[in-house]
């Protein structure tokens, strides 16, 4: 019985590092993994105009829903980049069993550090305010034409082609407008209000 019970405490001690580890390592970069729903997730890379045969990077790409969805759904190369290594290895076999991973890549460093100059679009949901570093790499990496999609964020001097105000998603596309958010709002507001026959 003795073994019994040193065998169990010590599958739960591993359980616990590990689900333990699955949440540290995020918030120790600042980021803590906070996962989407997949209707979310659709909704963004339909605003996103996500289209066959593009790649999509998202970083911090966690469980890799987003990747999986992009490659299953939109026929996009889909490409993560997540620090978290349990994250990636999940991200892997949950791509694998989907039949997701022949468009789907991974890799396990520090989005600071990536390079995702090919990129189509950008998918982000950070929940802290935007971090200046990433704006100005998104900035200065990305082609014209390629797209930024953040959740639940918006980067303050950029002004967003769409904006989803439900759902918090907005898109960018670069090189982006100034004016932020507001100049958004402010343009809608004053587009000719037409009605359909």
């Amino acid at each position: 019985m003795s073994d019994f019970l040193l065998l169990f405490f010590w599958i739960l001690s591993i359980l616990g590092l590990l689900y333990g580890l699955w949440h540290a390592i995020p918030i120790f970069y600042g980021m803590p993994w906070t996962p989407s729903p997949r209707k979310r997730i659709r909704k963004a890379l339909r605003m996103a105009r996500l289209r066959e045969g593009e790649t999509l990077y998202d970083l911090g790409s966690g469980d890799g829903r987003v990747l999986i969805l992009a490659a299953k759904e939109f026929n996009a190369r889909a490409v993560g980049v997540e620090i978290n290594p349990l994250h990636c290895l999940y991200a892997r076999i949950a791509a694998w069993i989907q039949g997701a991973s022949p468009r789907v890549r991974l890799r396990c460093k520090n989005l600071y550090h990536a390079d995702f100059s090919d990129a189509d679009v950008v998918y982000l949901y950070f929940t802290s305010p935007p971090n200046k570093e990433i704006q100005e790499r998104l900035q200065t990496s990305l082609r014209k034409g390629a797209r930024v999609v953040a959740l639940s964020f918006d980067f303050t001097d950029w002004q967003p082609d769409s904006f989803d105000k439900r759902s918090l998603i907005f898109v960018y596309t670069m090189p982006p407008k100034s004016g932020g958010l507001l100049a958004y709002l402010l343009r809608k507001e004053e587009e000719p209000f037409i009605l359909d026959d």
